[in-house]
């Protein structure tokens, strides 16, 4: 990396280790080259693994994450380890889903951001987690997370 903005990255282009545990997750930012608009940036996580706090049984998810920056992105690598990190981590869907949205926020501070865990099911039935930080910005063009319910087999 020559670009001297890109020298606090310690992740990227890196041999990196899988952080065992989320809370030791770095995420990595860098400059928006283009605050003076709204955009949004998507994120789909297809193969998502936690643990169950109480069966310790892996869980499943289908991640879509959306955000619109503000002065920063999440470096996609670091966003890629974090998200690892959940996979021996003991958590209800609901709290995966939103502590995702909350270390991003808190990491970036974006103008908006949404997540939608679409779990698979555990014991017959799919828990699908969604939270949004507040309305999206005016004029976003906002697709959608493209994610069908869940239909069983058939």
């Amino acid at each position: 990396m020559t670009n001297s903005i890109y020298e606090n990255l310690g992740q990227l282009g890196q041999s990196s280790e899988l952080p065992q545990d989320p809370e030791q997750a770095v995420l990595e930012t860098v400059p928006n080259p283009h605050r003076d608009i709204h955009y949004l940036v998507r994120f789909t996580a297809p193969e998502f693994t936690s643990i169950c706090p109480v069966t310790g049984q892996p869980d499943f998810a289908h991640l879509v994450i959306d955000y619109v920056p503000e002065e920063l992105l999440v470096e996609s690598k670091s966003l890629k380890l974090f998200l690892g990190s959940f996979r021996n981590h003991g958590a209800f869907h609901e709290d995966c889903t939103v502590a995702i949205a909350k270390r991003l926020i808190s990491s970036m501070a974006p103008r908006w951001l949404r997540i939608g865990g679409y779990w698979y099911p555990r014991g017959g039935i799919p828990i699908d987690v969604f939270w949004q930080s507040g309305q999206p910005p005016e004029g976003l063009w906002l697709p959608d997370q493209g994610v069908p319910g869940y239909r069983g087999r058939g």
